[in-house]
């Protein structure tokens, strides 16, 4: 994968601050997350060629796009670079066809409408070429704009805040669709977001941003589950992201059982296919830890486990545990309290207790 891997080096101490560096492979999604004013849209400017960083290396596998130390500069029309940008960008006077017919320049003539029909088709607006950007809902352009950014063939694609000018409900479809797309897709995708949702439910990878400089970066659970991110948990509440698989549905009993890397889960069921590849978070304030596994009560999931690192922050009342289950390293947040009568220590093994209920399961295929 090395071959098509967006290698990405950025520094400068102004006007902009950044110090960043990061990779994203083909199939991965990179989210860069971070508060207004970080630096997130002057990251992809940058990838993009829309912006010229006092220090920046950018390769697209051997591609050399920038590299401020020898001169290399490749101007934004000569990168194979595919943006979705939050305001969409569309012209107002052509058609959803039109509109990707635009990025195809690259092609014959002749085949260029067939195309932009194709790409249209595959962001599900078949029935709405002809239609301009006012006869389209908020949903409906950001697939255009989707659609216009896939017809240039991208070897990276690009999305600035893509659902912020839509309504909750139009995200989650859109999250879904993308999601659903880019399995399909054998391209790196980075994606600039401040709103964590997009990232349990579209990330592979994260880079998390404070004041142009990466406070953090790596696979997402591997982030989700470091247990000394203070600035995540002031920022969204810290918690453990994996992937899980959907073994059972049990609607007698409302639950959903899933097989994971630590053993399994019953969450409430969700209207999900039996044997579909979900992405769990659980939420480490929701995970309880025992000494020994309960009987008599109402929840279904006692994880055996073994702690494997604490921290602790004299800003807070609570310490954060990481207990290792398998495979997988989840998150509780206990008071100092329950350290010392557990006895809490790294090598302790103990049960995380988690509620079916507690558990958020996310995916892009239903019943």
């Amino acid at each position: 994968m090395a071959d098509r891997r967006l290698s990405v080096s950025l520094r400068q101490p102004s006007p902009i601050p950044l110090d960043l560096e990061f990779t994203c492979d083909p199939g991965d999604v990179l989210a860069i997350f971070g508060p207004s004013g970080s630096g997130k849209t002057t990251i992809l400017r940058s990838i993009a060629g829309l912006y010229r960083p006092g220090h920046a290396v950018v390769m697209s596998g051997p591609d050399t796009w920038s590299n401020t130390a020898t001169g290399a500069f490749a101007p934004p029309h000569q990168r194979a670079v595919g943006v979705v940008f939050q305001e969409y960008a569309l012209f107002p006077h052509l058609s959803a066809r039109g509109n990707v017919m635009t990025a195809l320049g690259h092609r014959p003539r002749g085949d260029r409408r067939a195309r932009a029909d194709e790409l249209l088709a595959l962001v599900h607006l078949a029935d709405h070429h002809d239609r301009r950007p006012r006869e389209l809902s908020g949903g409906e352009r950001q697939r255009v704009a989707l659609a216009r950014a896939l017809a240039r063939e991208p070897a990276v694609l690009l999305m600035d805040e893509p659902f912020a000018a839509v309504d909750r409900a139009v995200r989650r479809r859109l999250q879904d669709e993308i999601d659903s797309l880019r399995r399909t897709l054998d391209i790196p995708l980075v994606l600039v977001t401040h709103d964590f949702e997009d990232v349990v439910r579209l990330a592979t990878h994260l880079l998390l941003l404070d004041r142009g400089t990466a406070v953090a970066s790596g696979p997402l659970a591997n982030l989700m589950s470091r247990p000394d991110l203070t600035w995540l948990r002031e920022a969204v509440g810290l918690g453990s992201v994996f992937d899980a698989r959907v073994v059972r549905r049990d609607s007698e009993r409302g639950l959903l059982e899933l097989a994971f890397a630590g053993g399994a889960l019953l969450a409430s069921e969700r209207a999900i296919r039996v044997g579909t590849v979900v992405r769990v978070r659980i939420p480490a304030r929701e995970v309880i830890l025992a000494a020994r596994e309960p009987s008599g009560l109402s929840l279904h999931n006692a994880l055996a486990g073994t702690v494997s690192a604490l921290s602790s922050d004299p800003a807070f009342d609570h310490v954060v545990v990481q207990l290792t289950v398998g495979g997988v390293s989840l998150l509780a947040e206990v008071t100092r309290d329950a350290i010392a009568r557990l006895d809490i220590a790294v090598g302790r093994p103990l049960y995380a207790l988690v509620k079916s209920v507690s558990i958020d399961v996310i995916s892009s295929e239903t019943t």
